[in-house]
């Protein structure tokens, strides 16, 4: 019983990818001109990934004379999602960085790649708005406009790295 159970559970991640299923992460919302010089950097929230949404933000207050947008951001085993149900309306500060990172606890390159799941995601994010290092994921919804309708969705390539 126990041997099917485990080879079940193998089964379900693809052979050679790795999963962001248990591993701690960091949410943070930043912007900046200079990313040495960050004007905004709202206090980060970590949880261990699991089911269901891992971060539902409600109005958290002004950071640097910035309204942080309620959202919710659900990880799966190697997707990444954001929506704002609960956001009203209006529009990302512009500047050259306003967005979220997520870092996830790792000492390797736990990325080999994304993709924008243009089907999901509403809003008019390019490829040159998604970067990742190591165990951060980058997401730069500068200047563009949201409602409870915008939502983005990120496939990642996830490394088989170790816990850290």
């Amino acid at each position: 019983m126990i041997r099917a159970c485990l080879l079940a559970a193998a089964l379900a991640t693809p052979a050679g990818a790795g999963t962001l299923e248990g591993r701690p992460v960091t949410f943070l919302v930043m912007a900046w001109d200079d990313p040495a010089l960050p004007f905004l950097e709202a206090p980060g929230h970590t949880v261990v990934v699991g089911d269901g949404v891992e971060f539902d933000f409600a109005p958290e207050g002004i950071y640097s004379g910035l309204q942080v947008v309620p959202m919710q951001v659900e990880i799966g085993p190697q997707r990444v999602e954001i929506t704002y149900p609960d956001s009203g309306g209006g529009w990302f500060y512009d500047s050259a960085f306003n967005g979220y990172v997520l870092r996830f606890e790792t000492d390797c390159a736990l990325f080999s790649g994304w993709k924008l799941d243009r089907d999901f995601t509403t809003l008019p994010i390019k490829d040159s708005d998604i970067f990742t290092d190591r165990g951060a994921l980058y997401i730069n919804v500068s200047g563009m406009t949201y409602g409870p309708e915008a939502r983005v969705a990120v496939d990642l390539d996830v490394m088989d790295c170790p816990l850290s």
